[in-house]
């Protein structure tokens, strides 16, 4: 391996994403390289249509190639993966939002049987004690609004779009949720 190409493989990817913002194409390669396995898993939790997740991939990269100057890490606290995630998030529901005004609603995400997603098993890894088991408590569908409204940022209507709910059902559940959480704490 090239003292180049083995730097890239050593740096972390918020160094990568600046080195993108200066048009460095093998940096955007090694980004790509290590972030879209897990992005494509994460899409398709929430979409089932192939052809979807294939599109949300490819417009959430060409941001990133377009606009990494803008990712601001660090200095205001995110990571360049959550900067990587978000953009994807709003891809999604902005495919979503599309797939609805010409066509029926998009494919439901996965059935609630399979196994656990990887964020819900780092969630609970990670958030352990009395908070982990009030979250492992939850309703499914309540985690679920919790999941893209906390964990992925999302706002009370993406998430609708995301879900495939009215906004109010997200509002009720998020609200169920934040109750069911707070008499599990007490």
């Amino acid at each position: 391996m090239s003292s180049g190409r083995k730097a890239l493989h050593e740096a972390d990817e918020a160094h990568l994403v600046r080195r993108v913002a200066r048009g460095d194409r093998a940096a955007f390669e090694e980004l790509y390289r290590r972030t879209a396995p897990w992005m494509a898993v994460r899409l398709r939790r929430r979409c089932a249509d192939e052809q979807i997740v294939a599109e949300v991939m490819q417009e959430t990269y060409l941001a990133v190639w377009r606009a990494a100057g803008a990712f601001a890490g660090s200095a205001v606290g995110g990571t360049a993966v959550g900067w990587l995630w978000t953009i994807a998030a709003r891809r999604l529901v902005d495919a979503f939002r599309r797939r609805a005004h010409h066509a029926e609603p998009p494919p439901a995400a996965a059935s609630t049987d399979t196994a656990p997603a990887a964020e819900e098993e780092a969630l609970a890894a990670t958030v352990g004690g009395e908070v982990g088991d009030a979250l492992r408590c939850l309703a499914p569908e309540l985690r679920q609004v919790l999941q893209a409204m906390v964990l992925d940022g999302l706002s009370v209507k993406e998430t609708a779009v995301l879900l495939g709910l009215p906004e109010g059902t997200v509002k009720t559940r998020a609200r169920r949720a934040r109750i069911a959480m707070r008499r599990a704490l007490v």
